[in-house]
């Protein structure tokens, strides 16, 4: 699939060349926008417990960006057994894509108003169904805004896409895959440290992590200001986990259901570390009795 050259090109280094394939900056993608080829941008906005999305998105989103709803169409059904988030049926998101006005032929930009942290699920999703020009917005909405650019209000209902849904553009770990890797590689839990430890858990059946993960909370791949960091400091913090840089170990992720985690494989994307993703992740361990809890 051709690569839009407005949204970055890959001729100022291996850092930034890896860093464009995942990410887009405000002034950047607001060129893009302008241009006769113009990306898809996909509104994101979710946080656990919080339903207002849509409103928000109503009241100010980047200018021709479609809401995204989480938990109906980036998700199938929740379960105990799937856990709280599971990937959704192809053939349901193919449906959903081209809602949202997704092509085969144009770049997406997806977005959120934090961090990243559940637009990542968008990204992870759409590489994951075989579409390879997808960025998350670097501080999303309000780098945008912090930048001066414009901002919409109201709905946006695009022209139909074309997108086709292939599954397995992007490593999936399952529980047994996820307990393997714990031992024989590198498994990051990306959920808050107070969680991994076990001293609380407000939405899971049981409190703890997979033996053998390592702590690794998501909100450490993010500076102050809602942007990822640079490389040279994800570098060192995966280093600090035992994710070395040149040839990692088999690395995996999970968090509390198959979200946040997700902005974890795309920070390790940036250093150019391919990382699985553990879908099921704490929700669907946690459920299974026969699983152990470390605390």
């Amino acid at each position: 699939m051709p690569r839009s050259p407005g949204l970055g090109t890959d001729d100022r280094g291996p850092d930034a060349a890896r860093r464009e394939r995942v990410l887009v900056t405000a002034p950047v993608l607001a060129e893009a926008l302008a241009g006769d080829r113009p990306p898809v941008v996909l509104d994101v906005r979710w946080a656990l417990g919080v339903t207002d999305g849509r409103e928000q998105h109503h009241a100010a989103h980047v200018p021709g960006a479609v809401y995204v709803d989480l938990e109906t169409e980036l998700a199938a059904p929740p379960s105990p057994a799937a856990g709280r988030h599971p990937l959704p049926d192809p053939a349901g998101l193919q449906a959903a894509a081209r809602r949202w006005g997704v092509r085969a032929d144009r770049p997406v930009v997806v977005y959120d108003a934090v961090g990243g942290t559940s637009a990542a699920r968008a990204w992870w999703l759409l590489r994951w169904a075989g579409h390879d020009d997808v960025r998350i917005l670097d501080g999303g909405l309000v780098a945008w805004q912090a930048a001066g650019l414009a901002v919409d209000a109201g709905d946006v209902r695009p022209e139909p896409g074309d997108v086709v849904v292939t599954p397995g553009g992007m490593p999936v770990l399952d529980a047994d895959g996820a307990a393997d890797l714990a031992t024989s590689g590198v498994l990051l839990d990306a959920r808050a440290a107070e969680r991994y430890r076990g001293e609380v858990e407000p939405v899971d059946p049981r409190a703890g992590h997979v033996p053998g993960a390592v702590s690794a909370p998501t909100t450490d791949n993010l500076a102050a200001d809602g942007t990822f960091l640079d490389a040279a400091a994800l570098r060192a913090r995966f280093a600090g986990l035992g994710v070395p840089h040149g040839a990692p170990p088999a690395v995996g992720v999970y968090c509390g259901s198959g979200v946040t985690a997700a902005h974890e494989v795309a920070a390790l994307a940036t250093l150019g570390v391919e990382a699985a993703l553990y879908a099921g992740s704490w929700s669907q361990w946690s459920n299974d009795p026969a699983r152990p809890a470390a605390t």
